[in-house]
């Protein structure tokens, strides 16, 4: 492999600003698989292709939240960012649905939301 230039980490960093601002973090840690972060990964893949919705979908690791397992977090532009505790396949439904596509809040799953200020 041959050393980087700095264009290239000019070019690196261009790309990184272009990424989506919208996106779906699943936690899929042990204790989230357990949990069933599996088919909620599945299912807010599913339903946001059945929906043609541009957003990264994306797994992470333990934020040591286990008794709240599956975790999912949603950044959408224009919202605090929130993070769901307890999903199950209809509350990922749920999510798509009126978190990233109606830009309203699943008031009922919230365990995290991070205020502005």
């Amino acid at each position: 492999m041959d050393k980087l230039k700095p264009q290239d980490l000019d070019k690196i960093n261009s790309e990184a600003k272009i990424a989506p601002a919208d996106w779906i973090k699943v936690g899929m840690s042990t204790c989230g698989i357990a949990a069933g972060a599996d088919e909620v990964l599945q299912t807010l893949k599913d339903e946001v292709k059945k929906r043609n919705v541009d957003i990264d979908i994306k797994k992470c690791g333990c934020v040591g939240m286990c008794y709240a397992e599956p975790l999912v977090e949603v950044k959408i532009d224009g919202l605090p960012p929130v993070t769901y505790g307890r999903v199950n396949k209809e509350i990922a439904m749920k999510i798509v649905e009126k978190h990233v596509c109606g830009k309203m809040l699943v008031n009922d799953s919230i365990f995290e939301l991070e205020a502005k200020g």
